[in-house]
């Protein structure tokens, strides 16, 4: 329950920043002003003695998220994936926190199974083994279907989990008010949206049924992808705090020694892993937002296997198009065309200048190709594109954060497999594609298309609601009134259909005649 009951969380947690020395570290990367360091250290300092010591061995900001329990430790991983919240070196601190804790007892574990399933283990699994993995929420076991012999996963909630992240959450809520209230420009950054942002990262993981469904969703996306597979997902083995996976064999994506071993091809399989992300993120607008070697293996036959399906990135078709005409300008150095693509979804305020705002992203954009194929980033391209947009007045958007953390943890990963990989060379054909279906003469028909679905449903009801509109505005017994919004709608979708549907489709077979 969210209130000022939560302050003695925030002052154990402001005891243990300051007795691990992260307190400076995490106000420098929030640029904290003085009142706010002030509030934090007053909160913190006087109580340095109740705070949690840490692994010695940690950076101070990873220590003390780590001693503080499974819900801190989640919530650095979040703030892993905001470097325009925390800074780029507190987040790649961040990024590297061991999501590791001792495993609790497999007959705990067991018990969880039976009581979730309703049978008892023996009769479902041959074989359950000890925790293979333990993470700050669940962990997993190496189990045999006793029904077919089938190597699974089986991944398991920590007891009483739930209740420990809903006490953290609500005294989040509460820090994020009192940063609103003692430092008014970082309302910019949205503080009491993050939280939102991580209770719903939290509370989709908290309930491994939205996790299996996500496992799902993304199968069905990329059922027809070459050289990708993901572990199948066993239904009737799986509930609210259990969820089983197909067990995934194969080199970890982290270990090039293996993966040489094996016989595989890195060079390629860096292209894949770029180009099946882009595809993910540009071509379904749903996409693998942890996709680390962690969670990355090369299977026997070479495919790339991924699997813990915790944190999915979700951007709808108008950002994907915005996203796409972005990356695409850049790699036709077209300045102008980038800033108008700000300017005209609404991501930069409209009194800004947009020759000006075209200028400071050639400024960006020129030193970085002006390097070595092998040295250009589209990380670092990114990394510098969200510095002006906020010089500019650009607001913080969590979607695009996310998929430009997610681009940047997959360029790392083709990288780690090909040092000297092109990364323009293997993105251009992908998002060039997109372009073209999605902005080009066949995109507009079949936006057409859709809006005329939309209207069609609505169909029987038309000519009722059009022919009241105009009786009332014909009518002499009432006095005529300026048309409501309702009625203007109508109106406008009588009269400008014809007109608009056939002069774009003129415009189209003319475009079509000519491609």
């Amino acid at each position: 329950m969210r209130g000022p009951h939560n302050i003695w969380r925030l002052i154990r947690t402001g005891a243990t920043l300051e007795r691990t020395g992260a307190m400076n570290v995490v106000l420098d990367a929030f640029e904290a002003p003085p009142t706010l360091r002030f509030v934090a250290r007053a909160l913190g300092l006087p109580f340095k003695w109740l705070g949690y010591q840490g692994d010695l061995s940690m950076p101070p900001a990873t220590r003390a998220l780590t001693a503080l329990g499974p819900a801190y430790i989640k919530f650095g991983q979040i703030l892993s994936t905001r470097p325009d919240v925390v800074g780029d070196e507190l987040a790649l601190q961040l990024r590297v926190l061991q999501d590791k804790l001792p495993p609790f007892s497999v007959q705990e574990a067991k018990e969880e199974v039976q009581r979730e399933l309703g049978m008892p283990v023996d009769q479902m699994f041959s074989a359950f083994s000890e925790p293979v993995a333990a993470a700050s929420i669940a962990q997993v076991h190496k189990a045999t279907l006793a029904s077919t012999g089938e190597a699974v996963a089986v991944k398991v909630l920590r007891p009483g989990i739930e209740k420990a992240f809903r006490k953290d959450v609500d005294a989040f809520y509460l820090a994020a008010r009192m940063v609103e209230i003692f430092s008014p420009g970082s309302r910019r950054l949205r503080p009491m949206e993050v939280i939102e942002h991580f209770d719903g990262v939290v509370r989709g993981e908290l309930d491994l049924r939205l996790e299996s469904s996500a496992a799902s969703e993304f199968a069905a996306n990329t059922k027809d992808d070459a050289g990708f597979q993901l572990p199948q997902m066993k239904w009737e083995y799986s509930a609210r705090r259990v969820m089983t996976l197909g067990w995934a064999d194969g080199a970890p994506m982290g270990d090039n020694d293996a993966i040489d071993a094996a016989g595989h091809d890195r060079v390629a399989l860096s292209e894949r892993v770029l180009q099946l992300f882009l595809n993910h993120a540009l071509r379904d607008g749903y996409f693998h937002a942890d996709m680390h070697q962690g969670n990355l293996k090369v299977a026997p036959n070479g495919d790339i296997v991924a699997y813990d399906f915790g944190i999915m990135g979700h951007i709808d078709e108008y950002t994907r198009r915005v996203y796409a005409e972005i990356l695409f300008g850049f790699i036709r150095k077209d300045y102008k065309r980038v800033a108008e693509v700000h300017f005209e979804a609404g991501y930069v305020p409209a009194d800004k200048d947009v020759d000006e705002f075209a200028r400071a992203l050639r400024a960006v954009g020129e030193p970085i190709f002006g390097m070595d194929a092998n040295h250009i980033s589209m990380g670092r391209l990114l990394n510098y594109l969200f510095e002006v947009t906020e010089r500019f007045g650009m607001e913080t958007r969590t979607e695009l954060i996310l998929l430009q953390r997610t681009m940047v943890v997959v360029e790392g990963v083709a990288r780690s497999l090909n040092p000297q990989m092109n990364i323009w060379q293997v993105a251009a054909p992908i998002v060039t594609d997109y372009i073209s279906k999605s902005i080009g003469p066949k995109a507009v028909l079949n936006d057409l298309t859709k809006t005329a679905r939309v209207v069609a449903r609505f169909g029987p009801r038309l000519p009722g609601m059009v022919e009241a509109a105009l009786v009332r505005q014909s009518n002499p017994a009432e006095p005529a009134s300026k048309p409501g919004l309702m009625e203007r709608v109508l109106l406008a979708i009588v009269f400008g259909i014809a007109i608009g549907a056939g002069a774009t489709l003129t415009l189209v077979l003319v475009d079509l005649t000519f491609l």
